[in-house]
């Protein structure tokens, strides 16, 4: 409740938090319009590949043409301006950078950048939900070994649901259920990036011009973007996923108290403790009265008559029992928000969330019948998608996580809806990316 009044003091005492941030896309730039509007923060550095990209997200928000000139870091540090930079490791070597922002989106530079700003002292915000969940725990280990602050990033969904549970957990509620509502039907999970457009109404022409990318938007059509977020949701908070994968029931707001409760009282859960995503459409395909499509929520437990009374007098919306009940956000911010997780990490050394055990996996799953030879194309493609599940069922199987599901050749075939595992593609064993994330397979099998 406090962290307002801390990022002023830090602006009356001339030392903003000092940010550095990667990747300058959509949640970026919506991170810097609201950034440069908060007191006591300082974006000295942005790493892009394309500097003129990010030059270009500074000028579409209105960043002070001024404030975006600085030639280097080190000037930008002094004068209190930004620096564009092509290297994201010059940036995250910096000593004066407090927090680094990981938000490019790609799995394998997510945990490239976040294992340096680690190793160099940094609080890690970690806007890559894709890396966090090919490996966030062991990454979210490092840095608690190394004395810094490994956060989920706030504005997203799982730091807000990780909000929700926590809340509800510290006034002495069990959660019975948590995640998201999306829009979802069953052959979505087939979708590709040339048919997606269909899908939001859109023509590829209006797609294009509106600088939309069709394998992005694809993966927050074909549940892998659901997929991920759950599973970042469950090794944060405890949570679990369904045994066999999200069910994605269609669900309004006033509904989700008797939707999500357990299957012996009518609900669709196999057990208490769960997360799951809400759909905005009916299997027919119409609109569901009062969705959750851009929101998050929660369901808990009013576990005595007295509570269960209390819910009644107050208003709270529950199942005809009176026992279940929901709370929940009808929209989120996205990077507008993201202001709250650097100042968490800075100030008080705490994260908006952040993994505490490997418990939820998204596993490649084939969207159609592949042949022995074909490379796989990754989250949003036209190949695979990726399907929740426990983590430990995952190990098991010898799945291939969805991060890991691109560039990679097929040895053997592989059925549409068969899960793809390990033996079946040529991977590098000396990447990156696989060694962390065999790292941290291995260590949960000596658990």
């Amino acid at each position: 409740m406090n962290l307002h009044r801390m990022l002023r003091a830090r602006a009356a005492e001339g030392r903003p938090v000092t940010v550095g941030l990667i990747g300058a896309g959509k949640f970026g730039s919506m991170f810097l319009a609201s950034a440069e509007r908060t007191p006591g923060l300082h974006v000295a550095g942005i790493a892009d590949l394309s500097p003129a990209r990010a030059r270009a997200a500074l000028a579409r928000i209105g960043w002070p043409e001024a404030r975006g000139a600085a030639p280097d870091l080190d000037a930008a540090l002094r004068s209190g301006a930004t620096a564009l930079l092509e290297d994201a490791m010059a940036l995250i070597a910096e000593p004066r950078i407090e927090v680094v922002i990981e938000c490019t989106g790609n799995p394998a530079a997510g945990i490239r950048h976040a294992l340096a700003a680690i190793a160099q002292g940094k609080h890690v915000v970690m806007v890559n939900v894709e890396a966090d969940v090919l490996a966030g725990p062991l990454l979210a280990e490092r840095a608690r070994t190394a004395g810094v602050v490994y956060s989920l990033a706030y504005g997203d969904q799982p730091a807000l649901v990780c909000e929700l549970v926590d809340t509800l957990r510290a006034a002495g509620f069990p959660v019975v259920a948590a995640g998201k509502g999306t829009k979802y039907l069953p052959h979505f999970h087939e979708s590709t990036p040339e048919t997606v457009w269909g899908f939001y109404g859109l023509a590829p022409e209006q797609a294009q011009a509106g600088g939309m990318n069709p394998q992005m938007f694809n993966s927050f059509l074909d549940g892998t973007k659901s997929g991920i977020e759950m599973a970042a949701i469950a090794n944060a908070t405890g949570l679990l996923p369904p045994e066999d994968g999200l069910l994605f029931p269609p669900c309004g707001t006033r509904d989700l108290p008797t939707v999500l409760r357990p299957r012996a009282e009518g609900g669709v859960l196999h057990a208490k403790g769960q997360v799951e995503v809400v759909s905005s459409l009916e299997r027919d395909g119409r609109p569901v009265a009062d969705d959750l499509r851009w929101g998050v929520y929660a369901v808990f437990e009013g576990e005595t008559d007295y509570i269960r009374r209390c819910f009644a007098e107050y208003g709270v919306a529950t199942d005809p029992s009176g026992r279940y009940a929901a709370l929940w956000r009808p929209y989120h911010f996205i990077g507008l928000e993201l202001g709250v997780s650097v100042a968490s990490a800075a100030l008080r050394r705490e994260p908006t969330g952040a993994p505490e055990a490997w418990r939820g996996d998204v596993v490649a799953t084939a969207k159609r019948d592949l042949a022995a030879g074909e490379v796989l194309d990754g989250e949003g493609g036209a190949m695979v998608w990726g399907k929740c599940l426990p983590a430990a069922r995952s190990l098991e199987m010898g799945a291939l996580p969805i991060g890991l599901a691109h560039g990679v050749a097929l040895t053997r075939p592989v059925r549409r809806g068969e899960t793809v595992r390990w033996a079946d593609v040529a991977f590098d064993p000396a990447a990156e990316a696989v060694r962390v994330r065999r790292e941290m397979e291995a260590a949960a099998r000596l658990r």
